[in-house]
């Protein structure tokens, strides 16, 4: 399987500091054209976290279905806020499973299993300490789940290239670019980090005039394929 992966934190839709306006977001997911695309912030955060990117505009604006799982309410297009979306004809050979993580908030991730590769969307905690939890969690169980053919991929909340990826050594992290704030990118948020059993054929940040003001983070992409053995 080859596929181009791509991870976009929403901020509930709101861009930097509003107003709320979903279509713009839709629009800069149709523009990544990626096959699979980890959402993260795709729900409100109180109450009962009603949808902030309503479900039903999703599969016309973009051509993507969100991949079967239970939200974190009756209300939620995600678990956590999080939710993975993918080209029709994947979802239905897709199975989804959720993960929830430990930590000072309450997190959780998403596991994407695929023919030949298993994708686990995450957005960690704010605290380093609660990343590393969270990343050692994840990485035990993708390498149970899917032996050497997984992606980590969404915000990791993480700035420093140096720390907080320990339990990561095995794997190739990929920051494609600074992400982080929009308007201006500075950080590297958002990253991708891969399996041994998969090679990053391009990877990249999509940052363009309509992403600067959708979201408070730039969309990430990585054209994904197997290693030949």
């Amino acid at each position: 399987m080859q596929l181009r992966l791509a991870s976009y934190n929403l901020h509930k839709c709101r861009g930097m500091t509003g107003p709320y306006s979903p279509e713009r977001n839709l629009v800069v997911i149709s523009d990544l054209d990626a096959d699979v695309v980890a959402l993260q912030e795709v729900d409100f955060r109180f109450g009962g976290r009603p949808e902030a990117l309503p479900r039903t505009l999703i599969r016309e604006a973009t051509g993507l279905v969100p991949a079967p799982h239970m939200g974190t309410t009756g209300l939620s297009l995600g678990w956590h806020g999080q939710t993975i979306l993918l080209r029709p004809e994947l979802a239905e050979v897709a199975q989804v499973r959720r993960l929830p993580l430990p930590g000072i908030e309450p997190r959780g991730a998403l596991a994407l299993r695929l023919p030949g590769m298993t994708i686990m969307a995450l957005h960690l905690g704010l605290a380093r300490s609660s990343r590393r939890a969270q990343l050692a969690r994840l990485a035990v169980k993708a390498a149970r789940i899917a032996g050497r053919n997984f992606v980590l991929t969404g915000d990791f909340n993480e700035w420093r290239d140096d720390r907080g990826f320990e339990s990561l050594t095995d794997l190739t992290v990929v920051a494609p670019g600074p992400s982080w704030p929009a308007p201006f990118p500075q950080l590297r948020y958002d990253r991708i980090a891969v399996s041994p059993g998969l090679n990053v054929r391009d990877s990249g940040v999509l940052d363009s005039p309509l992403a600067r003001r959708a979201s408070d983070h730039l969309p990430i992409w990585a054209d994904l394929e197997p290693v030949q053995d």
